[in-house]
């Protein structure tokens, strides 16, 4: 394919859009965003006032909603919220409650309901128990709210402002994803990529042409800025600023600070399929492909049941009150999560389930709070992978992203220092509350930058192979073709499989099986690096799995599994794939801790069998020579 042109040469500071005829200008100065502490203060509340309830199949509270009704107001009542409280000394006077339902779910069984004030922890913990001890419901929580997982900072002006230079994330050679060598391979052509976030700002410079028109899934105009409470064709980014304390008291207890829109949306979506080789602005690594808005975050952030709406409409499911999705999407990206540590919702849970029961891939970002990214949604969820964030020399991105066991790979995500040799670089508007015609080329890091990197991979792997995979396929091949992180990575904070390495995930996916009867067959293995471990390894009892090794002669050469739960086996041999009953060498302890070891290995390909004895987790496997 022909070589990307540059970005372009700056004029005055501005280099003209070609025929749209916006100029596009670069990030001033570096910005310290407080975005991330902002999140931290629009931290969940304590009690609520939007709650989520599971009714049993076949009762009559999912057939009448006069019957549902009446089941609140009991709840209200036993909870005895149905009366007025006089002020104290302490607490101001509080109004009689009453409750209802607010709306229907695309999930069975699934509603939202609301009362009609703020409920403190206290009341909100009464509502909740008065709701679970009737027998027609199975599950009652207080509706979340989520935030988005990037923009750990914003970077600095470069100077010498081209693709070569600022898109490390797609070619460099130790921390990129090899986006130039996938290229040749395919570029995303006829699949759709939801971008379940802020939105994307509509007719955004250098992305329009690779975007489809999705929905604006908020159901509240305080979060959406829009006039109603209505949901919205389009999926449009109008903003999402706030006030100082504009989200206190019915998004989070906690007096905020006043902040400008993030354009959250528009710079992932930039990442998945900006417009490449038209001699404007950036690449995006799955070009041909197309992303769909879902637009789920607004100022202070998004709904349970709105993020869940959004995921079942993605895949073509039906949403009360809403036409079906014409457009499908075979991938989704979500990144965004919980501001503090929280188990997956099981609404959430459901949505996700049935997003993969219709084939889609389901991407999550890790988070970034420096923490195991399995104490928080998304990554507490099942059925989806999780994208933890590395920086340009291939490490963690210590200053923020999650980690963890339940990470599955990691991404290009940025260091979070002002170094524009290390940021994730895409389109970004100049408005500070709503779109204006001001463009930049913005560099942003967290692992929202990286989870788009894998959902545009998944969209490049869909886009050539005769059946679609599954989201444990996707997961399997991206986690089997990672490349292993350069530098050593603690054990207390894995990072999953390695870097992303689309070009080999394309190259393993594309590739005819070898026929035995007209040529010699190599098993199929996962290469492994010297001194570089293969981290977070799990399967089943009986499950295999195989890997080699291009061993020298004469060294002493070791394969050493360690870590994780459960209970596997090792068995080697040279340049032939080894069995149970026959192998160059074993180790078949109780437990994971499991070493073979050569004293005189021969120089050529090892292959080495990883047996599951019983289900294991979290094994890390390594090769010293």
């Amino acid at each position: 394919m022909k070589k990307l042109t540059q970005l372009g040469v700056a004029v005055a500071g501005a280099v003209l859009m070609g025929s749209a005829g916006i100029p596009l200008v670069y990030a001033a100065e570096g910005i310290a965003s407080s975005q991330n502490l902002l999140m931290k203060e629009l931290a969940p509340l304590s009690g609520g006032q939007r709650f989520v309830i599971k009714y049993r199949a076949g009762t009559s509270e999912l057939s009448s909603t006069t019957m549902l009704n009446q089941g609140l107001s009991a709840a209200v009542s036993r909870a005895a919220l149905d009366r007025p409280v006089a002020s104290t000394a302490r607490s101001a006077a509080r109004a009689p409650v009453k409750a209802g339902l607010l709306r229907r779910t695309a999930l069975p069984g699934w509603r939202v309901v609301s009362t009609t004030r703020m409920l403190d922890a206290q009341e909100a913990e009464s509502f909740l128990r008065e709701l679970k001890a009737n027998p027609a419901v199975e599950d009652a929580r207080a509706e979340r709210i989520y935030h988005h997982m990037g923009v750990a900072a914003r970077a600095m002006t470069p100077q010498d402002p081209d693709y070569p230079r600022l898109q490390w994330n797609f070619s460099n050679a130790v921390s990129g994803v090899k986006a130039p060598q996938a290229w040749e391979i395919s570029q995303g052509e006829g699949v759709v990529v939801a971008v379940l976030d802020s939105g994307i700002i509509e007719a955004t410079p250098d992305l329009q042409a690779n975007v489809i028109p999705g929905y604006d899934m908020i159901s509240d105009k305080r979060s959406s800025r829009r006039d109603t409470d209505d949901r919205v064709p389009g999926g449009w980014d109008v903003g999402n600023w706030v006030e100082e304390n504009y989200c206190t008291g019915w998004a989070t207890s906690r007096p905020h600070r006043a902040d400008t829109t993030t354009w959250h949306g528009t710079h992932v979506a930039g990442t998945i399929a900006q417009e490449t080789n038209n001699a404007v602005g950036v690449a995006g690594l799955a070009h041909k492909a197309k992303v769909m808005p879902l637009r789920v975050l607004g100022s202070c952030g998004g709904w349970d049941g709105d993020i869940a709406d959004a995921v079942v409409w993605a895949v073509g499911g039906e949403v009360p009150g809403l036409p079906i999705n014409p457009n499908p999407a075979e991938v989704i990206n979500l990144s965004l999560g919980s501001s503090e540590e929280s188990e997956c919702s099981p609404m959430l849970q459901d949505a996700f389930d049935f997003a993969v029961g219709k084939g889609s891939v389901v991407v999550v970002a890790a988070g970034n709070d420096s923490g195991d990214a399995g104490r928080y949604t998304m990554s507490s969820c099942s059925n989806v992978i999780s994208v933890a964030a590395t920086g340009v020399n291939g490490g963690r991105a210590t200053r923020y992203s999650n980690y963890g066991k339940r990470v599955d790979i990691s991404a290009p995500g940025g260091n979070a220092e002002n170094n524009a040799q290390g940021w994730i670089w895409q389109m970004y508007n100049g408005g500070t509350e709503r779109p204006t015609s001001e463009w930049y080329v913005e560099g942003l890091v967290g692992t929202s930058m990286a989870s788009p990197h894998v959902a545009a991979a998944a969209a490049m792997v869909q886009s050539v192979v005769k059946t679609p995979l599954n989201w444990l396929q996707m997961r399997d091949l991206l986690m089997q073709t990672a490349t292993p992180f350069p530098v050593a990575v603690p054990a207390s904070t894995p990072m999953g499989a390695g870097i992303l390495n689309v070009e080999a995930a394309l190259v393993k996916v594309t590739t005819p099986p070898c026929d035995p009867a007209q040529q010699q067959c190599a098993p199929d293995a996962t290469p492994l690096a010297n001194k570089v471990a293969r981290e977070g390894l799990s399967g089943g009892k009986g499950s295999v799995k195989i890997f080699s090794f291009e061993a020298q002669a004469g060294q002493v050469l070791s394969f050493i599994s360690f870590g994780g739960t459960g209970d596997v086996s090792l068995y080697a041999s040279l340049n032939k794939e080894p069995q149970p009953t026959q192998s160059d060498a074993f180790s078949v302890r109780a437990g994971n801790n499991e070493t073979v070891r050569f004293t005189a290995p021969k120089r050529g390909t090892y292959y080495l069998k990883l047996v599951g004895v019983s289900a294991y987790d979290g094994v890390s496997l390594t090769a010293r020579q």
